[in-house]
């Protein structure tokens, strides 16, 4: 419960076709950067809470003998599954349809439980304690995210703007897309069948820690790479969203896209659109051993 919303399982109704297309990648590097972090063997366990479309889970399968996503959505579980078919990771990836509070589900134990931009949705507290329990002595829960700029330096800011200067293309109009999604779905951003006026919490540190969580060990994964998108792209990021899935908008869902489509084009005739690789952050955290 976050405030005085609560989970429901509309959350990203009808967003799992449009999540791997329009969400950008994480860093490139992160693979390495965590198998030299966590010393990965190949012979551990993965446990990937809130997984989507297995992002996350599927670039990490190569580090693990076996790769567990869990998540509530059936519609992302199915895009898991064709992604870890296309990859040939079938025979190690293994998607369960439950919520994290549902957790451990007779799942048994890992050596790493990740949460990839999922842990704000759920009962933090309780999902903590599950999970530190669900690891094995030594085992870690890692938090990635992309890196945001209040986070940067002022080195990495100053070689950020430098960079977006020198984009091929128009940037995405972010500002103008969320003014026509307030438009329609109105001022307050929506998420399920509530509204989250106040956004989702922080304050990530203290619920780990009082779990029983020490560190963490903070790595970033520079961005900065110009990325190409085209406006396809641009929509399925929109619809990937849970304060803008497809279902929130209802019977006005096509007006929606022709007008989001309509602004693309004012923006960028040519239908290219250039914004930048975010870099990644991940914070590591151990198992603080009982007493």
């Amino acid at each position: 419960m976050i405030g005085d919303w609560n989970w429901d399982d509309t959350l990203f109704s009808g967003a799992a076709p449009y999540y791997r297309r329009g969400r950008l990648p994480y860093a490139p590097g992160l693979v390495n950067v965590l198998a030299q972090a966590l010393r990965l063997n190949r012979r551990g366990r993965l446990l990937d809470v809130g997984c989507g479309p297995g992002t996350l889970t599927l670039a990490l399968a190569p580090l693990f003998r076996e790769v567990v996503g869990v998540d509530p959505d059936g519609g992302m579980l199915e895009e898991a599954a064709r992604g870890a078919a296309e990859v040939g990771a079938t025979g190690k990836a293994r998607w369960v349809r439950v919520r994290a509070e549902e957790l451990p589900a007779g799942l048994g134990t890992f050596t790493v439980a990740t949460f990839g931009q999922s842990f704000h949705w759920m009962d933090r507290d309780l999902v903590a304690a599950t999970v530190r329990d669900m690891l094995r002595p030594g085992g870690v829960l890692v938090h990635v995210s992309d890196l945001k700029a209040e986070h940067m330096n002022a080195e990495q800011l100053t070689a950020v703007r430098r960079a977006a200067d020198e984009l091929p293309y128009t940037a995405v109009p972010y500002a103008a897309i969320d003014g026509l999604v307030r438009r329609y779905l109105g001022p307050v951003r929506r998420a399920g069948r509530g509204v989250l006026p106040h956004g989702t919490p922080g304050g990530e540190a203290e619920v780990l820690t009082r779990a029983g969580f020490s560190g963490p060990r903070r790595l970033v994964v520079p961005g900065g790479q110009p990325l190409e998108r085209t406006a396809d792209d641009v929509v399925a990021g929109v619809f990937s969203l849970s304060s803008s899935a497809p279902h929130l908008f209802g019977t006005e869902r096509g007006a929606f896209e022709t007008d989001l489509r309509r602004l693309l084009r004012e923006v960028s005739p040519t239908d290219r659109f250039s914004e930048l690789q975010p870099g990644t952050e991940v914070f590591v955290w151990g198992k603080r051993p009982v007493g």
